[in-house]
């Protein structure tokens, strides 16, 4: 018998790719919804139902939730830079009508895209647990509000009402509005430089793997419900490495000069200061969480979803870096 999946942020990047997924899949009925409404067309092209509007509004959610089994609710301020009362509506307000509008009509489950971005610390980090302690502040606004969101829905967690939380760290494949795109606006602004020694570790996560690890939390044991996993690749590998391999795909000279972290740092906050308060709060090309990531190590343990979820990567880095490419050059 089919379920019926609603698939929040469906105009994003892994919404959108998880929607095309489910929707061409026999066993589920797929119903979409985004703010804005230019995938619609591509969305009902893969069998999915789209309909326009605004989390933020409970009225909307209860009416997007009426005979639905299964909400995979992906939609988010994603940025590392803004003003928190966005990230709060966005991020929090809309969960939280979710999760009421969902357990009213009698969702059966309910799974929320985190974010790894609330453990990070501007320090070197390897085979994060999901037990290990989270940092005292969180790094940005976008990371404390995400927070927030995920302990709503693991706390919502009940036998008829069952809820956990995915946390990818850095999706990746074709259709990528966030990783690589920025890395290349940066490039193309010939701010793209190699930061601190160029030999920081990191995971990445193919979307497909997200998605495959969507499935297996819809199929997952009661058990495994009421809980947080890391989804990655499983196989970490240098940051500097995968960006210049993405470089020379897309055919762009790689960058070779270094700057040291702390000045990459300093210059930073002032372009960060600039766009906050002189260019209305406009997201620049480098932030400090973004120097952050490109020279910090950072990787997660998934043995929580491998044991639970029975999640198992799909499809390798190389593979999903491939398939950006790819597609990149497609949209030329």
């Amino acid at each position: 018998m089919q379920k019926t999946i609603l698939i929040t942020g469906a105009a994003g990047f892994l919404g959108g790719r998880a929607a095309k997924y489910f929707g061409n899949h026999a066993d589920y009925k797929v119903i979409t919804t985004s703010r804005r409404a230019h995938k619609k067309e591509e969305l009902e092209a893969n069998f999915c139902t789209f309909h326009q509007g605004d989390l933020e509004e409970y009225s909307f959610c209860e009416k997007l939730t009426n005979e639905v089994d299964i909400i995979i609710h992906c939609a988010a301020l994603s940025s590392p830079f803004g003003f928190y009362e966005h990230f709060y509506a966005s991020n929090v307000v809309a969960t939280e009508n979710l999760l009421k509008a969902g357990k009213k009509n009698g969702v059966k489950q309910f799974i929320f895209i985190s974010t790894p971005s609330i453990y990070f610390t501007y320090k070197d980090r390897f085979n994060i647990k999901e037990s290990d302690p989270l940092p005292e502040k969180m790094v940005n606004d976008y990371a404390i509000t995400k927070l927030m969101a995920e302990k709503m829905v693991l706390e919502a967690n009940e036998l008829n009402f069952k809820t956990l939380a995915l946390r990818p760290r850095a999706i990746i494949g074709a259709e990528d509005t966030v990783i690589f795109p920025r890395m290349l606006e940066a490039y193309h602004q010939g701010k793209l430089k190699i930061v601190g020694d160029g030999k920081n570790v990191c995971d990445f996560t193919c979307v497909r793997n997200v998605i495959h690890a969507m499935e297996c939390s819809i199929n997952a044991a009661d058990n495994a419900y009421g809980e947080a996993y890391n989804i990655t690749d499983g196989n970490p590998s240098e940051l500097w490495p995968s960006i210049q391999y993405t470089l020379k795909e897309l055919g762009l000279t790689p960058p070779s000069k270094k700057v040291p972290v702390g000045i990459a740092l300093f210059a930073a906050g002032i372009i960060e200061w600039i766009a906050k308060n002189l260019q209305g709060g406009k997201e620049p090309a480098m932030t400090k969480y973004g120097i952050g990531i490109l020279s910090k190590s950072m990787t997660m343990d998934i043995t929580k979803a491998k044991e639970l979820l029975k999640y198992s990567p799909i499809m390798s880095t190389k593979e999903g870096i491939k398939e950006f490419t790819e597609w990149q050059r497609k949209q030329k």
